[in-house]
């Protein structure tokens, strides 16, 4: 069961990270222009900064349900999305970016972890798992992502090659 559990870590680190099949979350982001970080296209219900903010509460409101049994999510789903359409200023986007990455770090750390069993049921949960919430982390960011490369092509500002 150990060796199974190292091979699934080591595929679920993978699938987090970004790599093979999905883009990574710095390449993204990278190169986004400040004035478009607000800007929506025509028939786009959203904004990268949206974008951006609903992958860092939402990957943080799982890593938090996974380590602490006394978490609150935010309401669904108001409180997984910002007000605003645009950062309040360039220091709030990449407070959001640091945030992401450093929260993304942990939720590979807590999958890493050869202590934690991937299928024990979450003590405080409801019958999750480690497995199911890394999965939805990994899913729900890899979907996001790709928006956020719709919505990049559709201002302009996407230029690399698709991968």
């Amino acid at each position: 069961m150990a060796d199974e559990q190292a091979s699934l870590r080591k595929h679920l680190l993978e699938l987090l990270s970004g790599a093979s099949a999905h883009l990574t979350f710095d390449r993204a982001i990278r190169g986004l222009p400040r004035n478009l970080r607000g800007r929506q296209s025509e028939g786009v219900p959203f904004t990268a900064w949206r974008l951006l903010e609903h992958l860092r509460i939402a990957q943080w409101d799982i890593l938090e349900f996974c380590r602490n049994p006394r978490h609150v999510s935010p309401e669904f789903p108001s409180g997984l999305w910002p007000p605003s359409p645009a950062p309040p200023n360039p220091a709030a986007w990449d407070r959001s970016v640091k945030a992401f990455r450093r929260d993304l770090k942990q939720m590979e750390k807590l999958v890493a972890n050869p202590k934690a069993d991937l299928f024990r049921p979450i003590p405080h949960g409801q019958g999750q798992t480690l497995l199911r919430e890394a999965l939805l982390v990994a899913d729900h960011n890899a979907y996001h992502l790709g928006q956020l490369i719709m919505l990049r092509r559709l201002l302009g500002a996407w230029r690399e090659a698709p991968a």
